[in-house]
């Protein structure tokens, strides 16, 4: 052994080739955090004092190749000085710089996921040998930064400008067929083949049948590109790159701006410039709110498996009860990641409506080539349609997916407890009926809790379990186990009224109700928010919702919440039911839609609104930017704080990412709680006592309060 350490060693092999493996103790993946890279500068330093050396490999002692770097560690950059963010950069760099400058040459052996930091050391080396079953990938740009160690100098050079950009700017991952194609791996192989191909290379390589040093020399050279080329090609991939990306996402542009300033200058001058952007990028609110993404995404995780290693027995078989678009959607999410469903309807109606939403999604991923025929009817089989409870003794768990009628649920609930076994759980989809209510009718009341899933199921990742007064730990822990094996982000939470997301939700839709009633515009309130990042506005959203829906859950906020939910004025959005206008469901909202070409619709201006609300609403008046804003997110953020405050959720991390896979909260602003670090509680306070006549929902909390007097932030 020539060199071991933590997280790396370097041995010798017969013919003079070396073995570099990245093996980081205590870690089930390998990543380049502090140490990694200390070990690093270490190995080349022993590699440097070694003789007769004719090649390398670089390989990994785990399942993975190299994930990237520690972002953990990556957090302490935020408001640093440029030049503290450059020193970031700047030692694997180095690192790297010494690899791709070995007198000899060198193959990365990707076994598993090489993405960030991990994809950039494969390209310091000369070939790239990738098993079949590894993806590659420069995923940055979603974390609101650029490849720092070399990606946007080494791989443009590999694989070209316009494929690179690419790459980077979508921060997709990519299998080993499709990296071949690009030209960013030399060679593909089975796992099992991986080691004798990368030999092989390397062994062509030293025998002189493979040119290394001219891939070296192609690498440390501008782009081969004169400045017509170099125009016309900058023009139209900045121009497609700006269309996909939006203004509220910098870093993909920032990629262009730096290959195209780099495309002249040699290797160490463009590592300058890369830097440079990268110091840029990590100094900017967006890259804080998206790194923070990422780790509270993790933290996510952690805490679902937490749950679901407590729970006593795994969920085999599961049933939903209703079928239709929820229940057909729900059957659907369950079977295609492989946990066989009874989808139990009491008319054929309801049945044949579940299976041809379950078709239709199947049909989709067919036709975009995301699986073959086969495993749709597989997939299809897996759905058990039927009009009675015949085999409820077989299944783990039971999600009720009815009416959200408290009278109609009550009655399914206490006939299926008496249809299943007494360790099964029994969940309710319902996202305004309390679960302590519905636990009343129950014998067994600590096997029940809450299961909210957010509609279009398949579209929607987050969803809420919720747990009743007598709800068990079991019982969460096996519905938490559930939505992981259904592919879906868990977020446990406390019964209160609209639970976690609509409880935050409907004060923002109050916000918009007051708004609308002062003399507002819905389509400039629309505009306003859209623009702040919001998919649609409230208008829209509303719409798309359901009027009904929305009216109905509106009565039950404010019956939960009298003090700041009640209104005393009659709403646009009642006004709109009044008339039967219903939203996207009848056609007519706030907005009139029509089908497109493809059968989506499409929303449309319709006077009639501004006629049915004329008599109830202020004369028309603009309102600023800033006061729209302030108007619409002031509710949501102190709502969101109470539920904080109150226990009803467990960390401010979980009430973000709620809010993000929920209901679509800019990802840019990285959630409420990390906006309001950002803006700064100061100036939620100042927004406060601006509209404070507007009511309670715009009163700070006590916690809040608290916070702002002792100098604390949500992160």
């Amino acid at each position: 052994m020539i060199y071991q350490s933590d997280a790396i060693t370097l041995e010798r092999h017969d013919g003079g080739i070396l073995e570099m493996r990245f093996d980081l103790a205590g870690e089930s993946v390998n990543k380049f955090n502090q140490l990694t890279v200390q070990c690093l500068t270490a190995a080349l330093d022993a590699l440097d004092q070694e003789k007769d050396v004719k090649g390398l490999l670089v390989t990994s002692g785990k399942g993975v190749f190299i994930v990237g770097a520690d972002i953990t560690e990556f957090t302490s950059l935020f408001g640093s000085a440029a030049e503290d963010i450059a020193g970031f950069t700047a030692e694997n760099n180095g690192n790297f710089n010494r690899l791709a400058s070995l007198p000899f040459p060198t193959v990365a052996v990707i076994n598993g996921f090489a993405m960030g930091g991990g994809l950039e050391i494969c390209l310091a080396c000369d070939f790239r040998v990738m098993s079949t079953a590894a993806k590659v990938g420069l995923p940055e740009t979603k974390l609101g930064i650029l490849p720092g160690w070399g990606g946007t100098v080494r791989l443009p050079r590999i694989i070209g400008v316009d494929e690179a950009v690419m790459w980077m700017a979508t921060g997709k991952d990519h299998s080993a067929n499709a990296a071949l194609k690009a030209g960013a791996v030399d060679a593909v192989a089975a796992p099992e083949q991986l080691k004798e191909v990368a030999l092989a290379t390397l062994g062509q390589a030293m025998e002189g049948k493979l040119n290394y040093e001219k891939r070296r020399t192609a690498k440390h050279s501008p782009l081969p590109l004169n400045d017509t080329e170099a125009m016309m090609s900058f023009f139209t991939i900045k121009a497609g790159v700006a269309q996909q990306a939006g203004k509220n996402y910098p870093a993909p542009m920032k990629v262009v701006d730096v290959i195209e300033k780099a495309r002249g200058m040699g290797l160490e001058d463009a590592l300058k410039v890369e830097a440079e952007g990268f110091a840029e990028l990590a100094t900017t609110d967006v890259a804080a709110a998206m790194v923070g993404l990422f780790l509270n995404d993790q933290l996510l995780s952690k805490v679902a498996k937490s749950w679901e290693k407590k729970a006593e027995k795994k969920v085999e078989r599961a049933a939903v009860l209703g079928a239709g678009i929820m229940g057909g959607g729900i059957a659907y999410q369950s079977a295609l990641k492989g946990v066989p469903i009874k989808m139990k309807d009491i008319n054929q109606a309801g049945i044949d409506l579940g299976l041809s939403e379950a078709n239709k999604l199947l049909a989709k991923r067919v036709s975009r080539g995301r699986m073959t025929a086969d495993k749709m009817g597989a997939v299809l089989n897996s759905i058990d349609p039927q009009l009675s409870y015949d085999g409820f003794k077989d299944v783990d768990i039971v999600v009720e997916a009815v009416v959200e009628n408290p009278k109609v649920k009550h009655a399914v609930l206490t006939e299926t407890e008496k249809e299943i076994r007494e360790d099964a759980i029994l969940a309710s989809n319902t996202s305004t009926i309390s679960i302590d209510f519905l636990a009343e009718a129950l014998q067994r009341p600590e096997n029940f809790c809450g299961m909210h899933f957010f509609n279009p199921v398949h579209a929607m990742p987050l969803v809420e379990v919720i747990r009743g007064e007598k709800t068990s730990d079991e019982a969460v822990a096996r519905t938490v186990a559930y939505a992981n094996r259904m592919g879906k982000k868990a977020v446990v939470v406390n019964n209160c009224p609209g639970f976690l997301v609509n409880r935050v939700l409907f004060p923002y839709f109050d916000g918009f109700s007051k708004l609308v009633r002062d003399g507002a515009d819905f389509q400039a309130i629309d505009k306003v928010m859209e623009k702040w990042g919001w998919p649609m506005g409230p208008a829209y959203l509303t719409d798309v919702v359901g009027i009904d829906t929305g009216v109905h859950a509106g009565g039950v906020m404010a019956e939960g919440f009298p003090d700041r939910m009640e209104l005393d004025f009659k709403t646009a959005t009642e006004i709109m039911f009044d008339n039967d206008r219903l939203g996207q469901k009848n056609g007519k909202g706030f907005y009139a839609y029509v089908n497109d070409k493809r059968g989506k619709p499409k929303k449309t201006v319709d006077e009639t609104t501004y006629e049915l609300i004329a008599p109830h609403v202020a004369e028309r008046q603009e309102f600023s930017r800033e006061d729209i804003i302030a108007r619409m997110m002031l509710p949501m953020c102190t709502e969101l704080a109470r539920c904080l405050e109150e226990g009803i959720v467990g960390s401010a991390a979980e009430a973000d990412l709620a809010l993000l896979y929920g209901i679509g909260f800019p990802p840019f602003r990285g959630g409420v709680f990390r906006w309001m670090d950002t803006v700064g509680l100061k100036h939620i306070a100042e927004q406060s006592e601006k509209f404070a006549s507007l009511g309670k929902t715009y009163e700070l909390t006590d916690g809040m309060q608290a916070m702002l007097a002792d100098g604390k932030t949500y992160y």
